[in-house]
């Protein structure tokens, strides 16, 4: 053991390399019983409701189990409702996030940038490379970059680049959001149950009240969570797609 790391270090790093090394179904199932077990979980996405429509169940699941976890947004919804300034529409917007991160009883953070005017440059690289410096996460989610609009691009790319850069690597995973219509050519690697948290997911996607949840649930994710169940064998699920590469779970140290 180097003299620099500490017993307490030594086996929260041991621990951390094997939870990450198993399936992600394995690991939502996995109750932290103590620091040296917790996992940090980071979910980006590119406006409120996007999180909490892909992954917000297994967002729930990893808290229920005593993990750390925290939503990014990339933008506050500026231009996300029709009649109001950008101004308003975020406020609006910001409240409803905040809300349904409640409900999922997670943390959030808002990245900084606009809704529609989202960018991927030096600039906003190097901003989500220092947010994951600072929260040294052991699992990303992120959206899938394959998808019809660009916010959900630009959030895929900003996290891809950042895990490239960190000095201490994390494992990503990619979501779906109204699969067909929005993401495109998705085929997952691995599957989440939901089951005991979908009702959960659906309080915190309707807290977006601004978007019209009824119409976001009806914008094939009830419907998905219904067929990744019965991929995966379980009555509701969600589905990912893990990175393999530079990020693997073997460079999590």
């Amino acid at each position: 053991m180097n003299q620099k790391t500490t017993r307490r270090q030594f086996f929260k790093k041991a621990s951390l390399v094997s939870l990450a090394t198993w399936p992600l179904s394995a690991l939502a199932q996995t109750k932290s019983e103590n620091q040296s077990t917790k996992l940090k979980v980071i979910c980006v996405g590119g406006h409120p409701d996007d999180p909490e429509s892909g992954c917000g169940g297994t967002l729930a699941k990893f808290s229920a189990k005593g993990h750390d976890v925290k939503v990014l947004y990339l933008t506050r919804g500026e231009g996300g409702i029709e009649g109001k300034s950008a101004n308003e529409a975020a406020s609006i917007r910001t409240k409803e996030a905040e809300a349904a991160c409640a409900i999922l009883k997670v943390q959030h953070s808002f990245l900084g940038q606009v809704d529609g005017n989202t960018m991927v440059n030096n600039e906003w690289i190097t901003k989500m490379t220092e947010f994951m410096e600072n929260e040294k996460p052991d699992l990303v989610f992120t959206q899938w970059p394959i998808d019809s609009h660009r916010d959900h691009q630009a959030a895929s790319m900003l996290t891809m680049q950042a895990g490239l850069r960190t000095k201490r690597k994390f494992q990503i995973y990619f979501y779906e959001v109204c699969a067909g219509e929005q993401t495109m050519t998705f085929h997952p690697t691995d599957y989440v149950d939901i089951s005991n948290e979908q009702e959960t997911k659906r309080k915190a996607l309707f807290c977006h009240v601004s978007q019209d949840p009824v119409g976001i649930y009806a914008c094939g994710h009830e419907a998905m969570e219904k067929f990744r169940g019965m991929e995966a064998g379980v009555p509701a699920a969600e589905a990912f797609v893990k990175l393999n590469g530079k990020n693997s779970p073997s460079s999590i140290l």
